[in-house]
């Protein structure tokens, strides 16, 4: 089975271009240098199914909306959340108008999330999902425990366990792709969930070391070690010039950007 992967943002919390600053990659004519916040999407067809595709979005920042739009997104099978920061979750409430589509369907959207950021979402979100909810017109959405292996409509899902600083995120792997953004480290036993990769998403924030982001180095390193044949960063800041960074980066790794879509095998990963 087939898919698409589509990066929705590749930027960092703040933005790119960040607000106030007037450096060469805020300021820069080229539209790869222009980033959202961080998310993705995945399609694809269910085989034997007909219908529409099936559609699943991890993350849904602040820029959500304008993502899905410009995506022309009409469904939500389900979303996976890698953790709680503002810039992942803000855009849940975006999920309003096509949840009651997706309802009518089936019942709410899914969320796969760790117990941390469903909690953070309950709070962020208490119109949405305190028991006593009375708001009209909620989103039609439930919360679910993420757990190791989950499967949407034929597509497992592999959690990687991944640090952001001193907090544990979630990674994922679908398929002979994985996505890993906002990671400063990858736990030993995680290395073994990326073997056999064709594309590798990895977030890179800079060259200058960050407390709770790898260098561009350290992302080097990592998908040399993984074995990856396509390694695309993410999750960049204003540092990295799009054309600049690229013609710096080994065969076989560049830098991502906004609306860039790579064609992906979901066959069932055996690990």
């Amino acid at each position: 089975m087939d898919g698409l992967l589509t990066f929705l943002g590749t930027g960092t919390s703040m933005g790119v271009p960040t607000l106030g600053c007037a450096c060469p990659v805020c300021t820069s004519d080229d539209p790869r240098d222009r980033r959202l916040r961080p998310s993705a999407l995945l399609r694809w067809n269910e085989p034997g199914i007909g219908g529409p595709h099936r559609v699943v979005v991890i993350d849904t920042g602040p820029d959500f909306r304008e993502q899905a739009l410009r995506s022309g997104l009409s469904r939500v099978d389900a979303v996976f959340y890698t953790h709680c920061h503002a810039d992942h979750i803000l855009g849940m409430d975006d999920l309003r108008p096509l949840s009651f589509t997706m309802f009518k369907e089936g019942g709410p959207i899914p969320l796969y999330a760790t117990e941390e950021t469903a909690e953070t979402l309950r709070k962020s979100f208490d119109y949405t999902f305190a028991p006593d909810a009375t708001y009209m017109n909620r989103a039609r959405v439930e919360l679910n425990l993420l757990g190791d292996r989950t499967r949407i409509h034929g597509v497992d899902f592999l959690r990687v366990p991944l640090f952001h600083g001193d907090m544990a995120i979630s990674g994922f792997r679908f398929g002979n792709a994985a996505y890993l953004t906002d990671v400063s480290a990858i736990p030993e036993s995680s290395f073994g969930l990326l073997q056999g990769l064709e594309h590798l998403v990895l977030s890179a924030l800079r060259h200058k070391p960050h407390p709770s982001h790898a260098t561009v180095e350290q992302a080097l390193a990592w998908s040399r070690r993984t074995g990856a044949r396509h390694t695309w960063l993410t999750h960049i800041a204003h540092e990295l010039g799009h054309e600049q960074t690229n013609r710096t980066l080994p065969e076989g790794v560049k830098l991502a950007y906004d609306g860039l879509t790579l064609p992906v095998s979901l066959a069932p990963v055996n690990l």
